[in-house]
Formats: structure tokens, sequence, C-alpha cells
């Protein structure tokens, strides 16, 4: 049983750059030329004030950012969740967005839909709400909206926070599972992280081979809320068992096994 070894947290030191060398460089009249202080030893510092600059956004507005970044996420999300997304969806570019979004920003084009790619009848959807907080009357409209469709998943995206009210009448008025998140969670793709290990979702099969392998219950496996952030990422009910592989300098390399509860 070494294999299941809990996770682990690191923490990253930078050192500072050392400015001596940068400042060194005068010009003839004594005055401090930026040009002659750097030499090729500091490429890789241009490099990283380019990439550094490249993340400013000077393009447009700050909520077109927000939602560009938050669907595209979601479009990630759900092709790791095996449903077809177009990878048209996927590499559309922010200005390009911003230029589709400006000439008719209303938060129903934001929505999708598709379905699971090993079985069409699996369907979900991802709906924006608007950007108040989300009443109970919200949440009946949007069921009003898709009751129609056959879904058997919904997910919502959360601009403002959702009345305690609203968020217990979801389990009263969909019949299928929904799935909450704030726009705020979707800005970055957590599972891209550098620090974050490999997260491997087992089917059936695999799990039942893996307890009988050890001879074990699913119980006695380390677990994983299904709170957590990757288990939300994924969609993840209890009793699903999920692979973590380790694979860095920091952890090291191992692999270990969760159970979501």
């Amino acid at each position: 049983m070494n294999q299941f070894l809990p996770s682990q947290q690191s923490v990253l030191t930078m050192d500072s750059a050392d400015s001596t060398a940068a400042t060194a460089a005068l010009a003839p009249n004594g005055a401090a030329d930026p040009a002659a202080a750097i030499d090729d030893d500091d490429d890789g510092v241009l490099e990283v004030a380019a990439c550094i600059s490249s993340m400013i956004d000077r393009g447009g507005s700050v909520e077109s950012h927000r939602l560009f970044l938050a669907r595209r996420t979601a479009l990630e999300m759900l092709r790791d969740r095996g449903y077809s997304v177009p990878e048209d969806e996927l590499a559309r570019t922010l200005p390009e967005f911003r230029a589709w979004w400006a000439h008719k920003p209303e938060l129903e084009r934001l929505a999708f839909s598709t379905t699971l790619a090993s079985d069409p009848s699996n369907k979900v959807k991802v709906v924006f709400c608007p950007p108040e907080p989300v009443k109970i009357a919200v949440i009946r409209e949007i069921y009003s909206g898709v009751k129609e469709e056959n879904l058997s998943r919904l997910i919502l995206i959360l601009q403002s926070r959702i009345m305690s009210r609203a968020k217990e009448s979801i389990k009263e008025i969909f019949p299928f599972k929904v799935d909450t998140f704030q726009i705020t969670e979707l800005l970055v793709n957590i599972t891209k992280h550098v620090l974050k290990p490999k997260h491997e979702v087992l089917t059936a099969e695999e799990k039942a081979k893996l307890l009988k392998e050890y001879n074990v219950v699913d119980s006695q496996l380390p677990r994983m809320l299904e709170t957590d952030a990757v288990a939300r990422y994924h969609g993840l009910g209890k009793g699903t068992v999920v692979k973590v592989t380790y694979d860095s300098e920091l952890t090291g390399n191992h692999v270990t096994y969760r159970c979501i509860f």
C-alpha cells in the first residue's frame, strides 16, 4: 500500500535578479544607457519581460476578457469530461471573441450544449447567469428554457452570489445533475497548472481491477472530497476513483489513488 501516498504541497521561491550589472553601463556623458546595460547574457530577462507584457490586456473591457476566459475553460472542461467540443471553438482568440461578442452582447449567446462522445444521448448545456445575485426566479427561468432539451446535466456559471434559497431550489426543480461555478473559478484552467499532478478517472472495470489487486474496498483508499476543485472540474461523483500521478523534482515520481466521497 506504499503507493497510496498523500498529496504534497510545496512552496517555490525565486531569487530577485541582480540589477547591479544593468545599471553599471553608462553612456559617455555619464548618464545611464539602458541599451548598453543589456548584453547577450540578458536575453532571458528580455524574454520574461516580453512574456509578462503579453499577459497585459489592453484591447478591451475587463468584462469581455472574463467572459472569454470562463467560456474557454468551460469548453476545455467539457472536452476533458469526454464531450464533443469543436476545435474552432477552443481555438477562438480573445480578439475574435470580442468581435463576435460586441456584435450582440447577450448572455444567451454564451450558452452552448454538446453530447458525450461515447453516448450521444447524454447531453450537457452550459449557461451563464446574469451579473445580479441569483434568486429563485432566475433558477426557474433557466429551467423553463432548458426543460425541453432532454439534458442529462447542466452547468451554471455565476457572475455573482447565489441566494441560499435559490441554491436549495436547484435540487428541487431540476431532475438532473446541475454543477455551479463562480466565473472567477474558471478564469484559469487549474488542470494546466505546472504544479498540478496528472489526474486520470478510472473506469468501472479499472476500479474493480485495482481493488482486487490490492485486496481493498474503495473506502480504504485515500479520499478526495466531492467538492475538491479537480473533482468538480471533472464532474466526479461519489465512489469514483482517480489515479494521481506525481512526476516532478518537488514531489518525486509516484502514483496514488483517491476515491471521491
